[in-house]
């Protein structure tokens, strides 16, 4: 009771309840244990609503056994709200409840009732230094790891801003994802500043945002929740119209940049996931029920739901494997296609024959560059054996004998080389 008071400063006993004992069924225990601490001056009533809520604090006693509480756990406790008295009338100051105050409170309720969160994962007003200076507080931030939301940043809108103004909020939440730490290296720095996109080329892990927060356990930025309060269904209808298309360049994802064809898949991780619902909806079908929406999305989905990516990094890498495989095949075919075939025997050419014959060094010892390897090998058989085979000398032909004249016929004259003619 004392940490949810010190976390939240006031608080209703119906919040009460949903922060210290969601498991419950009223807030009778609740009260019960308000009037025992009020019994021993730790906590004290600050005002009483037209509602008749009353609204509880902790007194200068109570404030230094939540801060010591806390600070066990490393959190900031809220500033005590002084009992002060009008010096003329001895009226109580400072009691005004501001409803956006008592809608944030009502938020971290429900959430937790939901099993979002533990009470002492709730902190409020938290800043967040741009670097022109510029300080974005959230209205609350939560960390429910155990339900799949390892940090969410929320703004509770009752539609007293501007819808362009959730607007530049958002905007301020994207540039705040994207900034280096002060003892960033030397090297990344440099890379951050060669160019206006190379921050997107920086790994989450290297920047400021990851000092601050755990990973998200998804790809982009730490999410951001809008949750309207105190206003009516139109004007929360126009004001998500107006993020979704005014906001778009912050929590839309891209394509990846591949040479695929036939990605569907979509990066989100230089967005900010951003999900949307109402306060009315938390308290009537909780928290932990299809309520929320993400911008860029149709429907309402439950938390996790909402803030999972189906078509993001994992269906990347499956619609990436699936493509490198059939540009495999594809290569593979267009290889086989082009595998010459032997002209002598008409077989294909083995891998080890093709590099051979085409290769740019040596392709002069293939021998004949249009047969296989067997043919080849039948080519080098037979000119080995004809190499290895005994030598012998060809045969010299015996010259003719000389005519001796008995064969000459009788009575016709014997013709010489120099014979005279008649």
């Amino acid at each position: 009771m004392l940490q949810a008071l010190g976390i939240f400063q006031r608080a209703t006993p119906d919040q009460l309840w949903k922060l210290t004992r969601p498991g419950n069924q009223h807030d009778r225990l609740t009260r019960d244990n308000l009037l025992d601490l009020e019994d021993h001056h730790l906590v004290r009533i600050e005002s009483v609503q037209d509602d008749q809520r009353q609204v509880w604090v902790l007194t200068a006693r109570g404030h230094r056994e939540a801060k010591q509480l806390l600070e066990r756990e490393g959190i900031r406790i809220s500033v005590l709200r002084k009992e002060e008295y009008d010096p003329d009338t001895g009226e109580l100051l400072g009691t005004g409840y501001s409803d956006h105050a008592a809608a944030v409170t009502s938020t971290a309720a429900e959430l937790h009732r939901a099993g979002i969160g533990h009470r002492l994962g709730f902190q409020t007003e938290i800043p967040h230094r741009l670097g022109n200076g510029y300080v974005q507080r959230a209205d609350l931030v939560v960390r429910a790891p155990a339900f799949g939301v390892p940090v969410m940043l929320l703004e509770i809108d009752r539609r007293t801003e501007d819808a362009y103004e959730l607007v530049h909020k958002l905007r301020r939440y994207w540039e705040w994802g994207r900034l280096l730490p002060s003892d960033a290296d030397e090297k990344t720095v440099r890379l951050a500043r060669s160019r206006p996109d190379a921050i997107e080329h920086i790994d989450h892990e290297k920047r400021l945002w990851r000092r601050v927060y755990p990973p998200t356990g998804r790809e982009g930025l730490p999410p951001v929740a809008f949750v309207f309060a105190d206003t009516t269904a139109a004007k929360v209808a126009n004001t998500v119209a107006v993020l979704e298309e005014a906001g778009r360049r912050y929590w839309a994802p891209r394509r990846y940049d591949t040479y695929h064809r036939g990605i569907t898949a979509r990066d989100y991780g230089k967005a900010v996931p951003v999900v949307v619902t109402t306060l009315e909806q938390l308290k009537e079908h909780g928290a932990g029920a299809a309520v929320w929406r993400r911008l860029g999305r149709r429907g309402e989905q439950t938390l996790t739901a909402a803030l999972d990516n189906p078509d993001g990094d994992a269906l990347h890498h499956h619609q990436a494997a699936l493509a490198d495989a059939e540009e495999k095949r594809r290569r593979v075919a267009e290889r086989e296609a082009r595998r010459p075939a032997c002209s002598r025997c008409g077989a294909k050419f083995t891998d080890q024959r093709w590099e051979e014959t085409t290769a740019r060094r040596g392709a002069w010892k293939a021998g004949d560059l249009s047969v296989c390897g067997s043919c080849h090998a039948d080519d080098v058989a037979r000119e080995k054996a004809a190499a290895e085979a005994p030598w012998e000398p060809t045969p010299t032909p015996e010259p003719k004998p000389e005519p001796d004249g008995r064969d000459q016929v009788p009575g016709k004259p014997r013709r010489g080389l120099f014979r005279r003619r008649d």
